[in-house]
């Protein structure tokens, strides 16, 4: 065979080789998850979603977004949810990025813990658009391990975001925001009866009151810390609005009222079960009588006399008291904007305990609000000139 036929006959069968194992090299191996490096929740999901639920250990949180882009917590009352707590879980989800993907072996995904913990993004038809099932903390490098849905996947994510499952804690705790220099006249009611009202006619005037005792001032510290109080009032607990503790709030409340420079009227009614004192019912002797019963009947007093013992005296039983601590400060808020003011149709939900110090601290009496007045030092009379003497 000649050379040259035997190099072509070399380049033909290289040439099908080549092809040849084109044909059949094996498929390569797919690529990495595409979900790795993107967000844990996509922004866009969240702005679907008219839902947010959390679930752990038995416990449910569900917030439900409002036709003018609030939120209420429906599992506590319908309360208006805490905006800001709220955005920081959210940001939490779509800042967190997925590591990696940990496993898709069953047996191994059953060692990481994926009980109950969920978070659930729902449409307002209750269907899942986005849900994920938290499982335990990665214990080297930080993160949590996730699933999403039912999938036989498990990730690895930066979400560091803390579960609350307590629905109260989502509701926004503040009943009241006012700005204390929008307040043009105040009325401060005392425990033992009468009422001071302070005025101003600009926010930066001195402020004044309709009746000063002879020799007094006015303490300004005083209204600007009542003010304080009262403009910023949160709430720590609530109650049915049949509870007796609140019921009894109602019945001994301060009420407070505060007018704005442009006329709107805000009741505030600070009020708690006052402290009892009751009777304690009488102590059994040993035989189990009680009372005058237990010194025994007059019989008993002559037969001590016929033995020869000294008959015992009616000693005046002094009565004992029990102390039953005052119930916890409640508030109730009206506002004179009406169906305008959301404050109004809150107080119709719920009864709102607040803090004990914002009650205990407010004046008692009206003289706690004034002092003594500087008294003017009396005048200096003219010191009078020597006469000048005459001129000859």
């Amino acid at each position: 065979m000649k050379l040259r036929t035997l190099l072509i006959v070399v380049a033909v069968l290289a040439a099908l080789s080549a092809a040849v194992f084109v044909a059949r090299r094996p498929t390569p191996p797919p690529s990495a998850d595409a979900r790795l490096g993107q967000p844990l929740a996509e922004r866009a999901a969240v702005e679907k979603a008219a839902k947010l639920r959390l679930t752990d250990q038995g416990k449910t949180v569900l917030l439900t977004r409002q036709p003018d882009g609030t939120w209420r917590v429906a599992s506590y009352h319908d309360l208006p949810a805490d905006f800001s707590k709220l955005t920081t879980f959210v940001s939490s989800l779509t800042d967190a990025k997925l590591d990696r993907l940990v496993s898709t072996n069953a047996e191994r995904i059953a060692r990481l813990e994926f009980k109950d913990t969920q978070i659930a993004l729902l449409d307002a038809t209750d269907k899942e658009i986005w849900s994920v099932t938290l499982g335990k903390n990665a214990e080297a490098g930080g993160g949590r391990f996730l699933r999403y849905g039912a999938e036989q996947k498990a990730y690895l994510a930066n979400l560091n975001a803390y579960l609350d499952t307590e629905s109260k804690n989502w509701a926004s705790a503040e009943l009241l925001t006012l700005k204390a220099e929008d307040i043009a006249k105040i009325e401060i009611p005392f425990t033992d009866g009468g009422t001071v009202t302070a005025t101003r006619a600009k926010k930066d005037d001195a402020w004044a009151v309709d009746q000063l005792p002879t020799g007094q001032k006015l303490k300004a510290d005083k209204i600007s810390s009542l003010l304080s109080s009262l403009s910023s009032i949160r709430f720590s607990d609530t109650n049915d609005l049949t509870d007796a503790n609140a019921v009894a709030a109602k019945a001994s409340e301060r009420l407070f009222k505060l007018e704005t420079f442009d006329k709107k009227i805000i009741k505030i009614g600070l009020g708690r079960k006052p402290e009892e004192k009751k009777l304690k019912p009488p102590t059994a002797g040993a035989d189990g009588k009680t009372g005058l019963a237990a010194l025994g009947t007059s019989a008993d007093l002559l037969k001590k006399e016929a033995d020869g013992k000294p008959a015992e005296s009616a000693k005046p039983l002094a009565p004992e008291f029990e102390t039953i601590p005052a119930g916890p400060v409640f508030v109730t808020i009206s506002h004179g904007d009406g169906t305008a003011a959301p404050i109004n149709a809150l107080m119709q939900k719920r009864a709102f305990q607040i803090a004990e110090y914002t009650f205990t601290g407010l004046p008692q009496k009206s003289d706690e609000l004034f002092e003594p007045a500087p008294v003017a030092a009396p005048a200096t009379p003219a010191e009078k000139k020597p006469d000048e003497p005459k001129q000859p």
